[in-house]
C-alpha cells in the first residue's frame, strides 16, 4: 500500500488527524478492487479527492476517470448526460452522442452529489451496477460497460430511502465500501495548518505579506465549529488576507469574520442551494476585493514611475484617476471639472458586482459557461441561475 506522506503530497491533502488517516487507508485498501465506493462527509470537507485516490491506486489508471455533478445538471438531460442518446431523441438531439458511462468505459466515473439522482436515474444506474447494461435514450439496443463507480454525497441516504427520495437497493450497491470523511471540527489539529496554507496561496498568488495569527486568535480559529468545514476556513483566510491591513490578526480581527457562537452542537438547517449561493457570492466578493487591490496597486506603481520620472500624467489618463486640473488649467476649466466631479454616482449593489463579476467572466471564455462557472468558484447550475436571476443577456 502507498505510503500516506506521498499520496498526501500527490493530491495536496493536508492533515494530520487520525480519523483522516483512516479514511485515506480506507481509499488506498479498496482502490485495487472493483467494489464500489460510497464516500460521505459533510458539505466542504473534500469527499473530491477520494475518488481520484481510487482511481489513481487503481488497475484502470491509465483509462479514462469522469467526474459528474449529478446535482448540476437538469432532471431532463440526466439521462442524456449519463448513457448518451440517439439522433431525435429528443427536440435539440441532432446527433447522436455518448453519455459518460459509454465513454468511461475501462475507466472510473465518479458520481458527485449521487442523492440528487431523480428516480428514474437511479433505476438506470442500477441496472449497469447489477449486469453492466445501459441503453441510450431513444435506443432500444442494449449496450454493456465495464466502469467502475464512487459515488459521493452529503445527504443522508437513509433519510432519503425514508421518505421516498432514494432506491434502498440502489444504496446498498453503491454502499458496498463506505468512506466517512471526517468534518473539520473533528480533527480541529489541522485547522491550522490549512488556514495557514491558504493564508499563503493569497500572499503568493497577490504578491502580498501571508496573515499571522497570534496565540489566542489561533485557539479561537481551532474551537470554531466551521459548519462549512473547509471551505468556510479557506473563505474566511481569503477574506481576511483581502480586507485587513494589519498582518497580524487578534482575536479580536478574527471574531468579525466568524459567525455568532452556536449554543447547539447541531449544524442549523439550511438547504444545500442556499449554501451555495452564499459561497458563490462569498467568492465573487473577495474576487472584487482582489481585483480593486491590483487594480490600485497598479495605478500606484504608475504614478510614482511618472513622478520619479518628472512627467506629467498624459492625456489619455484622466479618465482613470479622474478628471483633475492641472497647472495649465483655468478657472473656468477647474469650474467644470468641479461640476462632472459633483455628480453623485448610484451605489453599486451586491447584484451589480455579481453581475459584472459573471459578465467578464463570461466574456473572457468567449461565452463558454463552463469555463466562466469554474473560474468564479460556482457549479453551471448555479451560474445559469444566476445569469437569468440577474437578467445577463
Amino acid at each position: 500500500m502507498a505510503d500516506l506522506l506521498s499520496v498526501k503530497q500527490r493530491f495536496g491533502i493536508i492533515g494530520n488527524s487520525e480519523l483522516l488517516n483512516r479514511a485515506l487507508e480506507v481509499a488506498l485498501r479498496v482502490a485495487p478492487t472493483d467494489l464500489s465506493v460510497l464516500v460521505t462527509g459533510e458539505s466542504g470537507v473534500g469527499k473530491e479527492f477520494f475518488p481520484q485516490i481510487i482511481h489513481a491506486f487503481s488497475a484502470r489508471k491509465h483509462n479514462k476517470y469522469i467526474a459528474v455533478n449529478c446535482g448540476a445538471i437538469p432532471d431532463g438531460t440526466i439521462d442524456s448526460e449519463l448513457f448518451g442518446h440517439e439522433k431525435g431523441a429528443f427536440t435539440g438531439a441532432t446527433d447522436a452522442r455518448k453519455g459518460y458511462f459509454e465513454e468511461a468505459d475501462g475507466g472510473t466515473i465518479f458520481l458527485d452529489e449521487v442523492g440528487e439522482l431523480p428516480l428514474s436515474t437511479q433505476v438506470r444506474l442500477l441496472r449497469v451496477l447489477q449486469t453492466g447494461e445501459f441503453i441510450r435514450v431513444g435506443s432500444a439496443r442494449v449496450q454493456k460497460t465495464n466502469v467502475r463507480v464512487v459515488a459521493a454525497t452529503n445527504n443522508n441516504l437513509v433519510q432519503s430511502i425514508a421518505s421516498g427520495r432514494f432506491r434502498e437497493d440502489l444504496y446498498y450497491r453503491l454502499n458496498t465500501v463506505p468512506i466517512a470523511v471526517p468534518a473539520l471540527r473533528e480533527r480541529p489539529e489541522d485547522i491550522y495548518l490549512l488556514f495557514r496554507k491558504f493564508a499563503s496561496d493569497v500572499a503568493v498568488q497577490y504578491r502580498m505579506p501571508a496573515v499571522q495569527l497570534d496565540a489566542d486568535a489561533r485557539a479561537m480559529l481551532e474551537s470554531y465549529y466551521w459548519r462549512g468545514n473547509i471551505r468556510q476556513l479557506k473563505n474566511v483566510a481569503e477574506q481576511i488576507s483581502a480586507i485587513e491591513e494589519s498582518r497580524e490578526i487578534t482575536p479580536a480581527i478574527l471574531a468579525k469574520y466568524l459567525a455568532e457562537p452556536q449554543m447547539s452542537s447541531q449544524p442549523s438547517v439550511m438547504s444545500s442551494a442556499r449554501m451555495d449561493d452564499m459561497d458563490t457570492e462569498r467568492e465573487l466578493l473577495y474576487k472584487v476585493l482582489f481585483d480593486m487591490r491590483s487594480d490600485i496597486n497598479d495605478m500606484k506603481r504608475m504614478l510614482m514611475e511618472m513622478r520619479m520620472g518628472g512627467m506629467a500624467a498624459p492625456v489619455e489618463h484622466k479618465e482613470v484617476f479622474g478628471l483633475l486640473p492641472t497647472k495649465t488649467q483655468g478657472a473656468e476649466e477647474y469650474a467644470e471639472s468641479e461640476e462632472v466631479i459633483d455628480e453623485q454616482p448610484r451605489e453599486l449593489t451586491k447584484a451589480d458586482v455579481q453581475r459584472e463579476q459573471i459578465v467578464r467572466a463570461l466574456r473572457r471564455h468567449n461565452g463558454r459557461r463552463k469555463d466562466a462557472a469554474a473560474e468564479l468558484f460556482m457549479s453551471e447550475r448555479t451560474l445559469y441561475r444566476k445569469i437569468k436571476e440577474l437578467g445577463i443577456e
